[in-house]
């Protein structure tokens, strides 16, 4: 032991509150004006959500769980349109939780005006902003394309190939398909 004390316990209520505090949160109207001004919308939503509730036109789609490793200029698996420390970045999640937890990590890695959309993806499309239609359904995507965190000078990096996974409505489509055929 070190004799030094533990490091003390914080909800995600604290988390959340740490984040928010550091930030320079944008309502929906804000947001949209920043990106015309040049401000950039990171979309962090996973693709059941976008397909379920729409997009956010112009928005760059980023998943969530990569989203430090592509905004990060330093990382080999950076994005260049994202990693730019003089970028207004605009953090967009389905609430608005996620997203400012998000953009305080972004802000950790010094991209200091990283933000988010307060409310999230829901309160955008309830103040009647424009919004990419919904996909979901039987008409909508059987494909998933999951990004790889796998930086590009990895010879196990994917870049220049998506890995497709098929959805959960085509495997139970394929799956009655096959009930209903006779043995």
């Amino acid at each position: 032991m070190t004799g030094e004390a533990p490091a003390p316990r914080l909800s995600v209520d604290d988390l959340l509150e740490r984040a928010r505090a550091r930030l320079r949160r944008l309502g929906p109207e804000q947001a949209l004006a920043a990106q015309a001004a040049g401000a950039v919308l990171v979309d962090v939503r996973g693709d059941d959500q976008i397909r379920e509730h729409g997009g956010i036109p112009g928005a760059i789609r980023v998943p969530r769980n990569v989203l430090e490793w592509r905004a990060d200029p330093s990382s080999p698996a950076c994005d260049p349109r994202i990693a730019r420390r003089d970028a207004v970045l605009v953090i967009v999640c389905q609430q608005g939780y996620q997203s400012s937890l998000a953009a305080g990590n972004l802000q950790d890695l010094g991209l200091t005006l990283a933000t988010d959309l307060i409310g999230g993806f829901e309160a955008w499309a309830a103040a009647g902003l424009p919004v990419e239609a919904p996909t979901g359904g039987p008409g909508g995507s059987s494909l998933l394309i999951v990004d790889s965190p796998v930086p590009a000078s990895s010879p196990h990096s994917q870049r220049g190939s998506s890995l497709h996974l098929r959805s959960a409505h085509a495997d139970h489509q394929e799956h009655a398909r096959d009930q209903s055929r006779p043995e």
